[in-house]
């Protein structure tokens, strides 16, 4: 296992500085189960504009030494209405008080070591800072029998729900990506989490 040395939020310029890396660090991640995902930098520029675009976006860092390791990302739920609003139909929620963590993505030899954690705590307190009363995320639903799911996938339900998180029922939203060895992309549900901050 190698160490990770330092965790830190990044804002303004450096999270500019930063996408990239976090670019290259999503393809590499979600080619893993359970998201399979087949991206590109051209795509993920795309997907990542919308953190250059609001102004209390938040990356999370993981750092060994310099290098960017692992990060998190989050923004108002509102700067991706376009994306998810039909998720939230009739759940009576507002979503300008919603602050959507998205990704997180962690090079495996780097695991173990409360980043995760560290990931949340850092969003969670960027949101509260801006007076968001709940945080989100969604996660990609794949069917148990998929002939592409390891006998080793241990699912991070539990760590979500020893952070207060819950499944808000109903809000399924659908989004668009290239599993790997396939041509185009497909639809994909992922199912969103809330608390209350």
């Amino acid at each position: 296992m190698a160490e990770v040395t330092g965790v830190r939020a990044l804002t303004g310029a450096a999270l500019e500085a930063a996408l990239d890396d976090v670019a290259r660090l999503r393809i590499e991640v979600f080619r893993a189960w359970p998201y399979l995902y087949g991206g590109d930098l051209e795509y993920e520029r795309k997907y990542l504009q919308s953190y250059r675009d609001s102004d209390r976006s938040i990356v999370v860092g993981a750092f060994d030494g310099d290098r960017l390791i692992g990060a998190s990302t989050g923004a108002p739920l509102a700067d991706h209405a376009a994306d998810f609003a039909a998720a939230f139909d009739g759940s009576g929620l507002d979503l300008s008080q919603i602050f959507y963590c998205a990704e997180s993505v962690l090079l495996p030899n780097y695991r173990g070591q409360g980043v995760g954690h560290r990931f949340f705590d850092l969003r969670e307190a960027h949101a509260r800072s801006f007076g968001f009363t709940k945080c989100a995320f969604c996660g990609v639903q794949r069917t148990t029998d998929h002939p592409m799911r390891p006998d080793t996938y241990r699912p991070l339900d539990a760590f979500w729900s020893a952070r207060k998180y819950e499944p808000l029922p109903g809000a399924i939203a659908q989004f668009s990506w290239r599993d790997i060895g396939e041509e185009g992309e497909t639809l994909k549900p992922l199912q969103f989490w809330i608390r209350d901050l």
